[in-house]
């Protein structure tokens, strides 16, 4: 579990709470959300992050949050609808290591969260050290003649 250590006060423990009181200190709020819909939406992924995400290890367990993502990120640009957040950060860098092992067929079958991790991997500041996945964006036809 992680901890951060500040100079005023006991400190704090815990993924998510380490990260909102970070942008709360950047004053980037706008990270958590504007509405309170938005900020209960991007509190359910932050959420899922840690219970799901973090949590699943087996392929049962990555199948799944792949297909729940995939369904969620139908009709939306980012987590919380059109907004970007804390949420899609945070997703970011937890499903990283599974979006470098999918194969390209997995990357199309999840179509939806290949299209959001893309834009994702590409927002300025975001990527960091992590490698860029790569998606194709032509299908490959090996049926040719």
């Amino acid at each position: 579990v992680p901890v951060l250590q500040t100079n005023n006060g006991p400190g704090l423990t815990g993924l998510m709470t380490i990260a909102a009181h970070l942008v709360r200190q950047a004053q980037k709020d706008q990270l958590l959300g504007s509405t309170a819909e938005e900020k209960a939406v991007v509190q359910q992924w932050l959420e899922y992050r840690v219970t799901r995400v973090n949590g699943g290890s087996s392929k049962e367990d990555t199948r799944t949050i792949l297909k729940d993502l995939n369904m969620h990120l139908e009709d939306k640009v980012y987590l919380a609808r059109n907004i970007f957040t804390l949420a899609d950060i945070l997703m970011y860098y937890g499903l990283h290591h599974i979006m470098v092992d999918l194969t390209v067929q997995e990357k199309e079958k999840y179509l939806n969260v290949s299209r959001w991790f893309n834009h994702i991997q590409h927002y300025p500041g975001v990527r960091q050290h992590l490698s860029n996945v790569v998606f194709i964006k032509n299908r490959l036809y090996t049926n040719a003649h």
